[in-house]
């Protein structure tokens, strides 16, 4: 019998029956693949299996309790989750190969199977080497058990039979179903096997932890519907010559998704940071050209980072511009108001820029130190060691005002600055005899400080 195919978008799971250069469902280009049909049974053969139709209900008939939340044993990862993990939820954890994604998930057992039952299934480590990594750890405990099977009818029969609190997956890309005509991480494969695991999850009431790999874009490696099925999305974030880890959010039903967990590459595994500031902060260089210090809010926390810029005249036609940890459009944005406004001759020089601990700036307030640190390199003038900025810059050069300015304050203080540049429009008290200097525009800032 001829074998029937299908093609479908890798982005947004959008399947057609003929090839298409660009999907008509999400627009994207050269996302259309082909895959082997499954095939489906009978409407009818189901129908005539006894089982009951489901109706629909009026929202106030439906009864809904609370969220059964359980911690993990880190706290850093109960603040990405959201308050610690849900009972039944489908959880996808994602990062580079050697960030730390299997040590986290192996970490987290000794501490789960105080009171629950943990099954670890591995589909890249054999028994034995779980138990070498686990034991040097320090997890030992009598309800994790091991398995190291790829095949999901088998994974499934033993999730059933020990029926544990808690199913981690490692990793998903290694699943096969063998009623499926293709290999182990193909498109198809990692759908439904992910299909199989959520219908778990729900059935059974299981919380299930699985585990990617990201591709070279950085995304996890397989059908973008993957990211649809879980409850959250979890991506580690860092470098594996650095030791320093950011566990960040990029969904979750049951929580906000701005949180950060912030840990530390150890011998003995993963380590938490509770204080990201003074960790990103550590081993600042004092009274340097080219450095400035910035508040961001991260969730609900606030965080300092060091935000660097280096301006060095060019040799080449082009000038070349770098950016590391701060959005590269905002970098060209505040380069572009700095030539205008403030009359520096960039256009003539290199500029990078770049955030210091592996921290990605995603939000405005930290324009202003932006700003500061490459007008700093510029003139080969430091700014004040004790001194950090917050605010937004526009395009006319003037300084807006940044939500929970009162909450970045505290933090600045309490890291023993004594100065800070704040917008014109802010109205408060400084805390702790702190001096706030507040500024309408980026000129007078810089004729402030440098």
């Amino acid at each position: 019998m001829k074998t029937k195919t299908i093609f479908y978008c890798t982005q947004c799971g959008n399947e057609t029956y003929k090839w298409e250069g660009r999907c008509s469902a999400c627009g994207s280009w050269n996302t259309i693949v082909e895959q082997p049909d499954r095939p489906s049974k009978k409407t009818a053969s189901i129908r005539e299996s006894g089982s009951a139709r489901r109706s629909a209900k009026s929202l106030s008939q439906v009864e809904a309790g609370e969220e059964l939340r359980f911690s993990t044993g880190m706290k850093e990862l109960d603040r990405v989750l959201g308050g610690g993990a849900v009972q039944g939820s489908f959880v996808l954890v994602g990062g580079a190969p050697g960030i730390g994604k299997s040590t986290l998930m192996l970490q987290i057992c000794d501490y789960l199977c105080r009171s629950s039952s943990v099954l670890y299934v591995s589909g890249e480590e054999s028994e034995r080497q779980i138990k070498m990594r686990a034991k040097r750890l320090g997890v030992e405990r009598e309800t994790l058990f091991v398995l190291a099977e790829t095949d999901l009818e088998d994974i499934l029969d033993a999730a059933g039979t020990l029926l544990p609190n808690i199913l981690i997956v490692d990793s998903i890309q290694t699943l096969y179903n063998s009623s499926l005509a293709t290999a182990p991480g193909s498109l198809g494969q990692v759908k439904d096997c992910a299909a199989a695991l959520m219908r778990l999850a729900k059935g059974k009431g299981i919380t299930v932890f699985i585990i990617g790999h990201v591709n070279k874009e950085g995304s996890i490696a397989g059908p973008k519907v993957l990211e649809h099925m879980v409850d959250c999305v979890l991506y580690f974030e860092g470098e594996q010559h650095l030791a320093f880890r950011i566990l960040r959010a990029a969904k979750n039903r049951f929580g906000a998704t701005n949180e950060i967990g912030v840990f530390e590459m150890g011998d003995m595994g993963l380590l938490e940071v509770p204080n990201p500031s003074e960790l990103l902060l550590s081993g600042r260089p004092l009274n340097t050209p080219g450095a400035c210090v910035a508040c961001v809010m991260e969730g609900a926390r606030p965080v300092l980072a060091e935000v660097q810029a280096l301006a060095t005249p060019t040799s080449f036609g082009m000038p070349r511009r770098t950016s590391n940890g701060l959005d590269y459009n905002r970098a060209m944005l505040l380069l572009a108001v700095l030539e205008k406004r403030s009359k520096l001759r960039l256009s003539n020089c290199d500029v990078y820029f770049n955030v210091i601990g592996g921290l990605n700036i995603d939000e405005p307030a930290a324009d202003l130190a932006a700003a500061l640190a490459l007008a700093s390199s510029y003139l080969d003038k430091p700014v004040p060691g004790d001194l950090a900025a917050i605010g937004e810059i526009g395009l006319t050069g003037e300084l807006r005002s940044v939500q929970q300015l009162g909450q970045r304050l505290s933090e600045v203080r309490r890291l023993g600055f004594q100065k800070c540049l704040v917008p014109a429009r802010w109205k408060g008290e400084p805390p702790g005899g702190r001096e706030i200097i507040p500024f309408g525009n980026l000129q007078a800032a810089l004729a402030a400080v440098l």
